[in-house]
């Protein structure tokens, strides 16, 4: 059964082994102090998914933050938050000059910088539009050779810039007592749909995010036991866990491998501990939590999502 925020018990007692659907600052308030061994989520990026329109940086921001604030009593001393998530590989700044780049090899056409300027200076008075009747090119290839950006019809798209997400995450959680303890790089498959500037610029193609883990100031149970000699050899102890992508994210569009939380659970959490995911959307972290005997909450604000996630647990075992 999929809950929403208000069919819940003051203290907090229905809220284990369920999916609920609602918005995760007020659903947390509801949860007992120092309950909570691990919270596991990938929120928004801030990439212009379906479930982000509407939502301008600064609420995108405010999101996160309090996201964060609301772990500040919940978990346990000792415990952890581990957030998955990318930086914004093409925020946008009006403030930033616009990007320059001579395509050397890929010119459609042979028009040249320097035959341009020739030109200006045999006819100084032309525009670009004569210019181009000279040199029988577009106008729009006389200021490309001129200005050295790929414009069309005149029109600048607002430049952009990588934006590092693991910045903001570490201020906002230390500000609610959280303290970065590690990181783990996540490298996947090539995200080429992601990455069209690849072609044309020397900007990498998107194949890896960040795993942060912070942790609640307290004593640690440290339990080797949790892993084989050979899973700490292999991953528990390396800095990059090699995971294929979800193929097809026909459940939701941000859909992450079960493996991802299979690992973060298993090295995070202990056996019979309590694990959350407040942006859960399809559920995975729920489904991995219940099929390693953990205790666990999914909240997600989209109906439809929570009703996945809810269907998703009730069939595993």
């Amino acid at each position: 059964m999929t809950l929403v925020a208000t069919d819940l018990y003051a203290d907090g007692s229905s809220l284990r082994n369920r999916i609920v659907n609602g918005d995760a600052r007020m659903v947390m308030n509801d949860l007992p102090a120092e309950s909570v061994d691990l919270s596991f989520w990938s929120p928004p990026y801030f990439v212009g998914k379906s479930y982000e329109r509407g939502m301008s940086f600064s609420d995108w921001q405010s999101l996160i933050r309090e996201v964060l604030v609301c772990h500040a009593t919940i978990i346990k001393p000792g415990g952890f938050v581990v957030v998955n998530i990318g930086d914004i590989l093409c925020f946008p700044d009006p403030d930033m000059p616009s990007y320059q780049a001579n395509n050397v090899r890929g010119k459609v056409n042979p028009v040249t910088r320097e035959q341009v300027l020739t030109a200006k200076m045999k006819h100084p008075k032309a525009n670009r539009k004569q210019l181009g009747a000279i040199l029988g090119c577009s106008e729009q290839t006389i200021q490309r050779r001129l200005e050295n950006n790929n414009v069309r019809g005149g029109k600048h798209q607002v430049p952009t810039k990588v934006l590092l997400t693991g910045c903001m995450l570490t201020e906002w959680a230390e500000k609610a007592g959280l303290y970065l303890y590690d990181q783990r790089t996540w490298h996947k498959d090539p995200c080429w749909a992601n990455s069209r500037w690849h072609s044309n610029s020397y900007r990498a193609v998107d194949e890896f995010e960040h795993i942060y883990v912070f942790w609640r100031p307290g004593i640690v149970d440290y339990d080797r036991s949790r892993l084989s000699d050979s899973e700490w050899a292999e991953w528990g102890s390396r800095g990059v866990w090699n995971i294929k992508s979800v193929k097809s994210n026909y459940r939701h569009e941000a859909e992450f491998p079960e493996e991802l939380a299979w690992r973060v659970i298993r090295l995070f959490s202990p056996k019979g501990g309590f694990v959350i995911d407040p942006f859960v959307g399809s559920g995975t972290t729920a489904v991995v939590a219940k099929s390693l005997g953990r205790d666990w909450l999914g909240i997600d604000s989209d109906p439809k999502a929570a009703a996945i996630a809810t269907q998703r647990t009730d069939e595993t075992l």
